[in-house]
């Protein structure tokens, strides 16, 4: 996608206006912007603390980190629309933490959600035709104003992907819930262009055209005909299908449809999850990685209270679908409650919590990034 393309582009998106276009230019990858000043150095420097296990330095510095599931920055709004929101830090946490790339998530759903008193989120209310498309023209933008704040590369093709180990921090710019179509898949090409969109859960709060999720009764046993062709067309681009917040009904309608391997972004494993749970059960897992896909491990303090429980919980998973199909989902600011992974300064913590749990170097490199890079590589349209 050259510059005259991503300009035009940027410039048609309703709403958008001249800011997205002046973003995309300063965000357009292969311009060199990033990869100056030493931006290796910057991370080599930030894991010299000397009492850093070495072998945790060897694994952050051989690597390629990536979390699948991130809100870092406060980039989502909140509820209130405010999206004069200040933001928070991105770069300096990933740099001192060593996390090369995150899966940066708008939210397609927010403005007809509620947090509840026990800190479980539901659907409210139907949108107006129109409110979410119009939400995504500002909640996308807000992203790429993030991204260029803080000088993040963003990463859309295989190529530069592999560049965000050395020109990083990176980002690829996901969302959580495909609501912003509202039945219209030509918006996907739209967002694809005009932002870069490289990452797409379909469902997330609210049952929608695309399919049902996991914590409501089923309204369309799975994923809709609608659901499938996003699928079908999430192939075709090269965009990664995200199934996390979808039951087991319609992950494995997904998983007979896709040609490419599916995404669970955040979630963990629970021998029988109780009725409307975020957790999944074994099977749920296993048909994720018959995909060859990979399932990114959450880290709510409320079910693992320490570093030690959360390497427990990626063992675990790891145990029943394989080391290849493991990842790390942090949900970064997403949480409604607190976070055993706080901050991208915690990785260096968690690599010395899986290397006691046993894991190799090698592993442990699949499951803090690997594995992921594997999927979005095969996810590339060809």
């Amino acid at each position: 996608m050259d510059q005259e393309t991503i300009d035009r582009k940027a410039r048609e998106a309703r709403n958008a206006g001249s800011r997205v276009s002046t973003l995309r230019r300063r965000l357009l990858l292969g311009a060199g912007a990033f990869a100056l000043a030493g931006c290796v150095a910057e991370k080599i420097s930030a894991l010299e603390d000397p009492n850093l296990d070495e072998r945790v330095r060897s694994i952050l510095r051989a690597g390629l980190s990536i979390d699948l599931h991130s809100h870092a920055g406060r980039v989502i709004p909140g509820r209130s629309g405010n999206f004069e929101r200040p933001f928070e830090p991105v770069r300096e946490p990933m740099r001192e933490g060593g996390m090369n790339v995150i899966c940066l998530a708008v939210v397609g759903d927010t403005p007809v959600t509620r947090v509840n008193a026990d800190r479980t989120i539901s659907a409210v209310r139907e949108p107006g035709a129109g409110e979410l498309y119009a939400w995504s023209q500002r909640s996308f933008p807000r992203a790429l104003e993030l991204i260029a704040q803080e000088r993040l590369l963003q990463v859309v093709d295989r190529p530069s992907l592999e560049k965000a180990r050395s020109a990083g921090p990176a980002v690829i710019l996901a969302c959580e819930g495909a609501d912003f179509l509202e039945g219209r898949i030509d918006r996907l090409d739209e967002y694809y262009e005009t932002f870069g969109l490289r990452h797409l859960q379909l469902t997330h709060y609210r049952v929608s055209e695309i399919g049902d999720i996991q914590t409501v009764p089923l309204v369309h046993d799975g994923l809709t005909p609608f659901g499938e062709a996003l699928v079908r067309r999430c192939n075709e681009r090269g965009v990664v299908v995200d199934v996390a917040h979808g039951p087991l009904e319609l992950v494995k309608r997904a998983a007979e449809v896709s040609v490419k391997p599916l995404v669970l972004s955040h979630t963990s494993l629970a021998a029988v999850p109780r009725t409307y749970s975020r957790l999944i059960s074994p099977e749920h897992a296993r048909v994720v990685a018959g995909t060859g896909g990979v399932i990114g491990v959450w880290p709510p303090a409320s079910r693992f209270p320490t570093m030690m429980a959360l390497a427990g919980g990626i063992a675990a998973l790891a145990d029943v679908v394989g080391i290849d199909h493991v990842g790390l989902g942090t949900d970064m600011l997403g949480l409604t409650g607190p976070s055993v992974f706080g901050s991208y300064q915690d990785l260096p913590a968690l690599v010395s919590e899986l290397l006691a749990r046993g894991f190799t170097s090698a592993e442990i490199g699949q499951i803090i990034g690997g594995n992921y890079a594997r999927v979005f590589d095969a996810s590339m349209a060809a």
